[in-house]
């Protein structure tokens, strides 16, 4: 005997739409980095203690379909021992998306997830092509997990919008 619900899973997975989308273009928006420690005239070895700040920000284009999203980066490395900045380094790197077939509800945290994912890679890359250019050696990001990212967003928002001890009732 045939397993009908397996079937039927398959039936609705092939009627649903397939979701479609396409980078149509990345750039860098803005980007400085700030070789602070050469500036100063120190040197030695110094064991950095790196801070990555990673915000994102995504606006739908005038053509259908079409969404922009920027990640924005800020990374502040101080030398562990005497805390001294050692470097400043703030990218803003955005993409340009072809988005089709999906669901209106679930647009926002594929904006802020999937198309990040998409452009980590080469924000690693300039990261570390900038670092290494910049005098110091390259510093290879970590794997962002922008799913946490826009978890803790979502809940700092609704915490934000519900403040303790507020009379919402109205007379």
């Amino acid at each position: 005997m045939a397993d009908t619900s397996a079937n039927g899973a398959q039936d609705a997975a092939a009627a649903a739409p397939q979701i479609k989308m396409n980078v149509l273009a990345q750039f860098i928006r803005d980007m400085s980095f700030e070789n602070i420690l050469a500036q100063k005239g120190a040197g030695g070895e110094m064991q950095p203690d790196v801070q990555v700040q990673v915000n994102l920000d995504a606006r739908k284009r005038q053509q259908e379909h079409q969404f922009e999203v920027v990640m924005k980066l800020k990374i502040d490395s101080k030398s562990k021992g005497s805390g001294d900045q050692m470097f400043l380094m703030e990218l803003d790197y955005g993409g340009v998306f072809h988005i089709e077939n999906v669901l209106e509800e679930q647009i926002h945290p594929f904006l802020l997830i999937e198309c990040p994912r998409m452009l980590f890679p080469f924000v690693r890359r300039i990261v570390a092509d900038v670092t290494r250019d910049g005098g110091f050696p390259p510093l290879n990001l970590e794997t962002i997990d922008f799913v946490s990212l826009y978890r803790n967003e979502i809940a700092r928002r609704q915490a934000q919008t519900v403040k303790p001890g507020a009379d919402t009732a109205q007379s």
